[in-house]
């Protein structure tokens, strides 16, 4: 008997899923692969571009995966304290949850689903999503190809597609008000999305009056991080940081350009979720 199979690939809006894109689209034309988004309502303007652009080149719609219930919804129904590092309802609820309604029925008719990551070779294998079914299989193409960023950035490079807009001022996709976001991330969403900005600070405020223990950025409230000497504080600190990690690096020889830097360089590598930020 024949096992029916369909093959999935989740994108973030990010570099390292876009260019597994490409490279399934390259490398293995004859798989026939389902590309979706889950969409929470809170992206960046400059993801659903990139996932335009991503979609011209495919030759394909993107699945669209829209969660239910929306933040709002879910934020009471953990007593309107935000998600955090340590309790991330919001990937759980907006991001996996979705899927699994979206899968689960072809699981229980018997399907074997193979779902593609975009861990790199140059990565520890983070766990991301797990299922006890084992008619769900995780596959790591990159992983098993040795690709690591360079290589990431030559596919996007190739294929005309470049790294998403916001990658000049943050390097990671996911919600507007992230909480993996660093602090100059915080700052430069207040320059270049103020709308966006003013949203988390009353998301922040109600959460805060609600008894919640979490801010969006740990230590201080955006309030606080708004203030002119403080955000000429975390600027300078940015730059020495920068200037630091510029005279650590060695120059790529086969890269003509310098290798973007990503904001987990400098500030230490951050156990981001797979689901939104890959």
């Amino acid at each position: 008997m024949n096992v029916k199979e369909k093959h999935v690939l989740g994108l973030s809006g990010g570099r390292d899923s876009a260019a597994l894109a490409v490279y399934m689209r390259q490398h293995y034309p004859n798989i026939e692969v389902e590309y979706f988004f889950t969409d929470t309502g809170k992206e960046l303007p400059e993801v659903y571009e990139y996932l335009g652009r991503l979609e011209g080149f495919l030759g394909q719609p993107i699945h669209m995966l829209n969660p239910d219930r929306d933040f709002d919804f879910w934020l009471k129904q953990y007593n309107d304290f935000l998600p955090s590092v340590q309790t991330r309802w919001c990937t759980r609820q907006l991001k996996l949850r979705p899927f699994e309604i979206w899968v689960r029925p072809m699981l229980e008719e018997g399907m074997r689903i193979y779902s593609y990551v975009a861990i790199r070779g140059d990565e520890e294998y983070r766990e991301g999503y797990s299922s006890k079914k084992e008619n769900l299989i995780v596959k790591l193409p990159f992983k098993e190809a040795g690709i690591d960023k360079a290589g990431v950035l030559d596919i996007l490079d190739g294929a005309g597609l470049g790294l998403p807009k916001y990658y000049s001022w943050r390097t990671r996709s996911g919600c507007t008000f992230c909480f993996f976001q660093q602090k100059i991330e915080w700052v430069r969403l207040m320059e270049r999305h103020p709308a966006a900005f003013e949203e988390a600070k009353t998301y922040e405020k109600n959460a805060v009056d609600h008894g919640s223990p979490f801010t969006w950025s740990q230590g201080e409230s955006l309030e606080e991080l708004t203030k002119p000497e403080r955000v000429r504080q975390i600027k300078e600190d940015h730059e020495h940081r920068l200037a630091r990690q510029k005279n650590k690096s060695q120059p790529n020889p086969l890269r003509s350009d310098s290798e973007p830097l990503d904001i987990d360089d400098l500030y230490g590598k951050a156990k981001v979720c797979l689901a939104c930020h890959k």
